[in-house]
């Protein structure tokens, strides 16, 4: 198990020749290292359109043209997103034939490969959880027969496992509810302020053991970008990591804690997030722009999110009724509510998105949707904006990112692509260099 290839730094701009380049390099490498000859059945699991930056669809495209008709599934890791609709489709992967697109259903689709046992579940969280862990899997992968699966997607920082991808596009992109339920959970009592930007963390152990445990047997190649958000040029891949082991990830992050944390000499009283509506439809992904920000903004102070595609709260209809029911309320009211409220207790993701993405006191979040009511808003227990106001107030169209002021003098920081990076303030108490 190896790198079988790497090319990145905070200078290179990377495009699809390198993709292509990149792929044929290491699938002949992969084969060779493993006795097989060239694959006949490859299956590629890259992330769903909320991920576009990560260029996974041009590498998926790339993928195609190189292999032709051996590569003969595309299976986005929704987790527990929606499928793809046509245009979304579309928009990341061009013309890559639909009848190759397969579809993920975390509640059906499912292997269950085996459990990482409660000792090492204790050990990695420090006590705070103390249940075995399920390794599930999609089926196609574990029953599909395929002789190469390409694992597609981006470390970037994430709320959830520090930092994303690897071999949680693999054990969450087309995992169980089980298994979703528990690896969320169980970071969200950690604490997200503690993982964010970190590739060793208690969740990322777990997964990786499970990996090591049970995921051998597949034939997985791990490709991995690194894209920054530049001012000037939009999203620019920097690096292209490709291998079959834990080092490809960890080199990959390194990279990313270069290009994709920021870290501010003093915490904004106001910080202002755009949120994309081609990506950001529901405050279930959209609520990254307080995830990636809130070790950025002041005590006290206000982050505004404006989002003119979000018309609702959750990916599917009960959790969608969940979150309007409970709130973004504080950690300690959302434990609470999962101990005596059953629905809450049976979809612990929900319970892991509220604590998330709570101010638990310390902060406000004036919410901009484009199609929720200031009544449905306040229900959740975020303050209502106007997002056409919001636009208009702070300038948006065309701003850049970081310090700017208001026409009646009121200073923010402006975010226009959370997902692509982690804001903190030096004097935050989980902040690093």
């Amino acid at each position: 198990m190896t790198i079988y290839y790497r090319v990145g730094s905070p200078k290179h701009a990377l495009g699809m020749s390198d993709f292509q380049e990149a792929l044929k390099v290491s699938i002949d490498a992969f084969c060779k290292a493993r006795g097989q000859a060239e694959p006949k059945r490859v299956l590629a699991i890259p992330p769903d359109h909320t991920r576009m930056d990560s260029q996974a669809g041009p590498i998926t495209q790339a993928a195609w043209k190189l292999l032709g008709d051996r590569l003969t599934d595309v299976m986005p890791a929704l987790g527990t997103h929606e499928a793809m609709k046509e245009p979304e489709l579309k928009k990341m992967f061009g013309d890559l034939p639909r009848d190759l697109i397969r579809v993920h259903r975390f509640r059906t689709d499912v292997d269950t490969l085996g459990f990482v046992d409660q000792e090492f579940v204790t050990q990695a969280t420090d006590g705070i959880y103390s249940k075995p862990w399920p390794a599930q899997v999609n089926r196609i992968i574990s029953q599909g027969g395929h002789d190469l699966i390409l694992s597609i997607g981006q470390v970037v920082p994430h709320e959830v496992i520090g930092m994303a991808n690897y071999t949680k596009n693999i054990f969450v992109g087309t995992g169980g509810s089980a298994g979703i339920d528990d690896s969320h959970y169980l970071s969200a009592l950690y604490g997200c302020e503690r993982i964010m930007g970190r590739c060793d963390n208690p969740l990322r152990r777990i997964l990786n053991r499970g990996a090591e445990m049970f995921l051998t047997p597949y034939p997985i190649l791990y490709v991995l970008t690194v894209v920054e958000s530049t001012l000037d040029a939009g999203p620019v891949v920097r690096g292209i990591f490709i291998g079959d082991d834990h080092s490809v990830f960890f080199q990959a992050g390194e990279l990313s804690a270069k290009v994709n944390c920021f870290r501010l000499d003093r915490a904004p009283e106001k910080l202002v997030v755009w949120m994309d509506p081609d990506k950001y439809k529901k405050t279930w992904v959209g609520n990254k722009a307080i995830y990636r920000t809130r070790m950025a903004v002041a005590d006290g102070g206000t982050i505004v999110v404006v989002a003119p595609g979000v018309d609702r709260f959750g990916e599917h209809a009960e959790g969608d009724a969940l979150i309007r029911e409970h709130g973004y309320r504080t950690t300690q009211e959302i434990l609470e509510r999962t101990r005596t409220h059953e629905g809450l207790a049976k979809n612990l993701s929900i319970a892991s998105h509220l604590i998330h993405g709570s101010p638990d006191g310390r902060f406000e979040v004036e919410y901009c949707p484009g199609g929720l009511t200031k009544q449905e808003i306040e229900g959740v227990c975020f303050r209502y904006g106007d997002w056409k106001a919001a636009m208009e107030r702070y300038r948006i169209e065309g701003l850049k990112d970081g310090w700017h002021t208001t026409a009646d003098g009121q200073e923010y920081y402006f975010v226009r692509n959370p997902g692509l990076g982690l804001w903190m303030h030096r004097g935050h108490q989980h902040a690093f260099e």
